[in-house]
């Protein structure tokens, strides 16, 4: 292994697929040893039933010049979140970044109903999958995270706070979860930041994750395709590129001037000199905001 982050261990809780997966590959291919758990495995899916495992994300963390290492976790389970925690102590005696990326909610919400029609079980399943998970897994990893100076943790949303202050986010449950979990970057910062750590929140734009492309019908080779459909998806990204936020976060030895804010992968792109995989730089929120909130007709130029 070599690179800005050999000799660093990372957590990426949540990392089967998506944004956890694009991030656990860019910190291995920053050099890192990094662990990423989930709930779907060879051997067991979870109730997403799609294909993408913790193994495979480990197996790409590796080829990317780190060292993947698979560890099935529910999330919800205390028990198993300290086990998991326990385990990185045992095997590295350190932990420098963790990264809560754990969501579950694709199939529980339902956009723009109210919360007396939203299903509440699945209201208050995604409220614990997206919000009682990260609780859970940060009381169990930043003891040890705190072993070691210059700790980082990533609260990963869907949003910044400045854009989902003054928008209504798909439903009450899904806008609740989104802002508390940006909250938590903000609560983390004040508990962290004196004990030499950093908390942040970030979010990617529009992702191109496996769900999306299947979505719209096209895979990452021909994702130019579905605009014809849905013409805004030209702001979109890759998941790698949220991924290389958070590397270079976690490189950077200045990284507390972040220290309980909130973040997008946009907007750091600038800032650190790193591109998607393409060699652009989408900056989605401010696309949104600008362009097709606005009611303007889709084009991306300027904003990547």
């Amino acid at each position: 292994m070599s690179g800005p982050l050999e000799g660093r261990t990372a957590l990426v809780a949540g990392a089967t697929r998506g944004a956890g997966r694009g991030i656990a590959v860019e910190l291995g291919a920053a050099g890192a040893t990094v662990y990423v758990s989930g709930r779907t495995t060879r051997d067991r899916r979870s109730e997403y039933d799609r294909p993408e495992t913790i193994e495979d994300t480990a197996d790409l963390v590796t080829e990317a010049g780190g060292h993947g290492i698979a560890v099935p976790t529910d999330h919800l389970d205390p028990a198993q979140v300290r086990t998991l925690v326990d385990r990185i102590a045992a095997e590295q005696g350190r932990l420098d970044v963790l990264v809560n990326d754990i969501w579950g909610g694709e199939t529980l919400f339902e956009w723009d109903a109210t919360v007396w029609e939203h299903d509440l079980d699945n209201g208050l399943r995604m409220l614990r999958l997206g919000v009682e998970t990260h609780a859970v897994t940060s009381h169990h990893a930043l003891p040890l995270l705190l072993r070691n100076p210059g700790g980082l943790v990533v609260e990963m949303t869907d949003g910044t706070a400045e854009y989902n202050r003054d928008t209504y986010r798909v439903n009450f449950f899904y806008d609740l979860a989104k802002a508390s979990v940006l909250r938590m970057a903000f609560a983390l910062g004040h508990e962290l930041g004196p004990r030499g750590a950093t908390a942040v929140a970030l979010t990617p734009g529009w992702l191109r994750s496996e769900l999306m492309l299947e979505q719209f019908g096209v895979r990452e080779d021909n994702w130019r395709d579905a605009l014809e459909r849905v013409p805004h998806f030209a702001i979109s990204e890759t998941p790698r590129y949220v991924g290389r936020a958070v590397a270079a976060l976690a490189a950077d030895p200045d990284v507390a001037r972040h220290n309980g804010r909130s973040l997008s992968s946009g907007g750091l792109a600038p800032v650190y000199g790193f591109t998607d995989l393409d060699g652009s730089r989408p900056d989605a929120w401010r696309y949104l905001v600008e362009v097709q909130d606005a009611g303007k007709p889709a084009d991306p130029t300027g904003y990547r």
